[in-house]
């Protein structure tokens, strides 16, 4: 006996599942081309457009545990049905958010949508790594991650071309006030048109996903619960790396959501809304080549040195850019990517290890976490309004202070001894 589980292959739900993780990442980071877009369409603060990242990823916080005990209850093909259901229902909310011409409209377009995303996310890591045989689960997921990473690449690119390519400031000099409110809604309807295209796509595979519900798929483990989560706030190592996911998170979005206005600076590259927006993608590219790079030095170093290492070296990049100007403050900032690839699977994997039958649980605090990218920014915004953006990304490059510091205490052991399976 090998003691390997050798479960049937189902290449179809494998690629449709790979196509839900390209999907979710797409959508999600569009969100950094709607910030610039709607900050200067409501002539919002940096603080007030920061509530587009605060929707989205309060969402994450709130329906995860609910997310586990539906799926728990419906099976993992259903789930991703109501997954893509209930996010391609928030997609279609940008449609009367736009006729309307309200921020708080867009707003709950974006909390519905990212609880479809959630349930998604919630249902699609662990079902990608069922879907075949125990020894190329790991090649399975790398495979998901990467057509993630993809989605992440491809979509500031396709979001600069539909959403920013008329500016990102409503052209009213001069008009009345009813022709300014008539400007606004006209621009607000470029915003709709990707979110349209996605939902009818989501739409589109949970009907294919529904016509395989009776397929033989494997069975959902247990799920988190929040009573359980709590008893786990006792493991040092659990507990400090999410604050350590909180911080990551925090920290990336922060980055991607100003990036767009900072890049526009004259002092930075006096760059047009358009460009500035697909250069966002290299960011995101960035960790998109750094995941193949590091998946090959993880297999050499201590991962909690690897982390730090990375964690440091993007600490240093935000702040040069932050005290640089021109084409050294833009591509270093850009370059911070290629540093954040490994550390949200390492931390995960780091907090996580040896949790045995608790890793559930465990894994259910950590993606409550990432509710850092829903208050870290708004700190961010509201440091951007009061000292400037340069001064704003001291913020981010603070949390990665923190992560480095996790990375060294997991290194070393010191009070971070793994928990006892």
């Amino acid at each position: 006996m090998s003691g390997v589980v050798e479960r049937p292959r189902q290449p179809l739900l494998v690629g449709l599942v790979v196509f839900l993780f390209f999907a979710w990442g797409f959508a999600t980071v569009l969100l950094d081309t709607l910030v610039p877009k709607l900050k200067g369409l409501f002539e919002l603060t940096y603080a007030e457009a920061m509530l587009i990242q605060f929707s989205f990823f309060l969402s994450y916080f709130i329906f995860s545990l609910p997310a586990g005990l539906v799926l728990s209850r419906v099976g993992y093909i259903r789930g991703a049905v109501l997954g893509l259901v209930v996010t391609a229902l928030g997609c279609l909310l940008f449609l009367p958010a736009a006729t309307l011409g309200l921020f708080p409209a867009f707003l709950l377009a974006l909390f519905v949508m990212a609880a479809g995303i959630t349930m998604l996310q919630v249902a699609a890591n662990p079902f990608i790594e069922l879907l075949g045989s125990e020894a190329s689960s790991h090649s399975r997921l790398t495979l998901a991650q990467a057509f993630n990473s993809l989605g992440t690449t491809v979509g500031p690119w396709v979001g600069a071309v539909l959403i920013l390519r008329g500016g990102v400031a409503v052209k009213a000099a001069g008009l009345s006030e009813a022709a300014s409110a008539a400007a606004r809604q006209a621009e607000a309807h470029a915003v709709q048109l990707p979110f349209l295209v996605i939902a009818g796509a989501l739409a589109a595979l949970a009907v294919v996903f529904w016509l395989l519900r009776r397929s033989s798929a494997p069975p959902v483990a247990g799920q988190a619960s929040l009573r359980a989560i709590g008893a786990l706030l006792t493991r040092p190592r659990l507990v400090l790396g999410a604050v350590a996911i909180f911080a990551y998170v925090g920290a990336e979005v922060s980055i991607g959501s100003v990036m767009t206005n900072y890049l526009m600076q004259p002092h930075v590259l006096a760059a047009a809304a358009e460009r500035a927006g697909q250069l966002v993608s290299l960011y995101w590219g960035g960790a998109m080549v750094g995941r193949f790079i590091g998946s090959y030095v993880l297999q050499r170093l201590k991962p909690g040195l690897v982390l730090a290492g990375c964690a440091t070296g993007a600490c240093l990049l935000a702040v040069l850019s932050s005290l640089s100007a021109g084409p050294v403050a833009a591509y270093t900032l850009i370059a911070v990517g290629l540093f954040n690839s490994i550390m949200f699977p390492t931390i995960f994997s780091l907090a996580s290890e040896q949790l045995g039958p608790e890793t559930p649980n465990g894994s259910g605090l950590l993606c409550m976490a990432i509710v850092g990218g829903a208050i870290v920014p708004i700190i961010t915004g509201a440091a951007a309004d009061h000292a400037g953006l340069a001064v704003a990304l001291l913020v981010p490059a603070a949390c990665y202070v923190w992560i480095v510091a996790y990375g060294v205490l997991a290194a070393r052991g010191l009070g971070l001894a793994p928990a006892k399976g």
